[in-house]
């Protein structure tokens, strides 16, 4: 199952037999006060700083959020997204809540980004499907729906093949649906992990389409959050996510030793590279 993503000059291809594809989580005004400050005041600066960076540290593609209090979604977004497409060659993924504003981003798009996101909610299926129809975009599915996060593996199924049903009846390709089966904390449910993966498995063996995955909620409330999310994030890839939503900077060395352990690294080359860039680093 390949998933083709594509900007002016690059296309991603996100499969199960490929390498492992970073979707750069870091353009998001959540939790980030001079960010959202910034958007407020139309200052793009740090937003391009920040693409800038992540495509360094290894990013593929970048996921594209605005929201915040104040902000003039429907104003805004086009204008970010455009502003990161003149500085960056990678796709993107656009991350809004906001309809309007998704179809001004998306007319302005120069290439198939992914739309991030729709759920099993009947509202969000009626709002987001026939946009990711019209502009031929991908879509990251999330395994939730009216009655919230399902608690098992197999509610999680139901709801990610209610959203594809009705994308493909839409005439939406399953190859152009990502499914985000959802993590949860450890801290408030010991047993989160544990259904995460197991739903990715199901999804995976199941249905057969990519996955991405918000791999650092598994670890909020807890101390060394790191380790904790480059655990599971390893974890994660091998049950089957092929395109997780990360800081790459933090976490690209660990993708690659796990993908390199999945036999996706010919003769070691992405891992010995990443390697030698750190020593340089280091050494300097």
């Amino acid at each position: 199952m390949e998933t083709k993503i594509t900007s002016t000059q690059k296309e991603v291809i996100i499969s199960d037999n490929g390498p492992t594809v970073l979707i750069g989580e870091r353009i998001n005004p959540t939790g980030k006060k001079k960010l959202a400050a910034a958007l407020k005041t139309g200052n793009f600066d740090a937003v391009r700083q920040e693409a800038m960076t992540q495509v360094e540290a290894g990013a593929d593609i970048l996921d594209v959020n605005v929201g915040a209090p104040e902000v003039d979604e429907i104003d805004l977004l086009p204008k970010v997204v455009e502003m990161i497409m003149d500085v960056v060659d990678v796709p993107l993924c656009i991350d809004i809540n906001n309809p309007a504003a998704l179809k001004a981003a998306l007319k302005v798009y120069r290439g198939k980004p992914i739309v991030n996101s729709v759920s099993g909610e009947e509202k969000s299926l009626d709002r987001v499907l026939p946009l990711v129809k019209e502009y031929g975009t991908a879509v990251i599915g999330l395994a939730l729906d009216d009655d919230g996060i399902p608690k098992t593996p197999e509610k999680r199924l139901e709801v990610v093949r209610k959203i594809i049903e009705r994308a493909e009846a839409l005439g939406i390709p399953r190859e152009d649906i990502i499914i985000d089966c959802l993590a949860l904390s450890l801290g408030s449910d010991d047993q989160a992990g544990l259904v995460t993966l197991e739903s990715i498995r199901k999804v995976k063996v199941e249905i057969g389409v990519n996955q991405t995955l918000g791999a650092s909620n598994i670890s909020f409330g807890l101390p060394d959050r790191p380790l904790v999310n480059k655990a599971f994030l390893a974890l994660a890839v091998e049950a089957g996510v092929t395109c997780p939503t990360v800081d790459a900077a933090k976490v690209k060395s660990t993708i690659l030793t796990t993908d390199l352990i999945l036999g996706r690294d010919r003769f070691s080359q992405r891992y010995i590279k990443d390697f030698r860039k750190r020593q340089s680093v280091t050494a300097g």
